[in-house]
């Protein structure tokens, strides 16, 4: 069974072929939308544990 990422700012799942992505830390962090993105680029540490 295929499980969708999930946006760690919003909640949202989305497809992992999202223009929105961003690395940290060896991680691939999927968006639904260019404002999440920039919130999670802000401050990485934040949403990643």
């Amino acid at each position: 069974m295929y499980i969708m990422p999930v946006d760690v700012i919003c909640g949202m799942k989305v497809k992992e072929s999202t223009p929105y992505k961003s690395e940290f830390q060896g991680n691939t962090f999927y968006f639904c939308c260019s404002s999440c993105k920039a919130e999670f680029d802000k401050n990485p540490l934040k949403y990643s544990r």
